[in-house]
């Protein structure tokens, strides 16, 4: 299967960010849409990625102002993207190997969706079920 289709099950909407957003602000996104990544943009590029993961780690070193901070101070600015074309198979052995569960899917510069490594672990777990009903018809005549 191609992350094409799995984006139509889905969806393709994309919550984001500018790179001038506030840590602040990042929290209340992830909080609103109830999900753990944001991709930061710049007009219609990408910049980068920041996830709940990034907020917890820059804990660590205290939380005075960090909720004023940019984004743009935490974000991963080498993102790792895929395309509509690629197989979920390969990808979600690239997440794992990576240790990335959030992956922007973009046709040639355009942002056309996300997938996380809980949709990529759903459509798995969905394959393997049709499988075993298949196997199950089979066996049963």
């Amino acid at each position: 299967m191609r992350i094409q289709e799995l984006l139509k099950g889905k969806g393709s909407d994309v919550v984001t960010l500018t790179s001038d957003a506030t840590i602040g602000d990042l929290v209340q996104t992830l909080a609103d849409h109830g999900i753990g990544a944001v991709v930061v943009t710049d007009g219609d590029a990408i910049a980068g990625i920041i996830s709940e993961r990034d907020v917890v780690r820059a804990l660590v070193g205290g939380a005075d102002g960090l909720l004023e901070k940019p984004v743009e101070e935490l974000m991963t600015s080498q993102v790792i993207t895929c395309s509509p074309g690629d197989e979920v198979s390969s990808l979600a052995a690239s997440m794992t190997e990576h240790r990335f569960r959030h992956l922007p899917v973009v046709r040639g510069d355009e942002l056309v969706g996300i997938v996380s490594i809980g949709d990529i672990v759903k459509f798995r777990l969905e394959e393997l079920q049709s499988e075993r009903d298949q196997l199950e018809s089979y066996i049963t005549g």
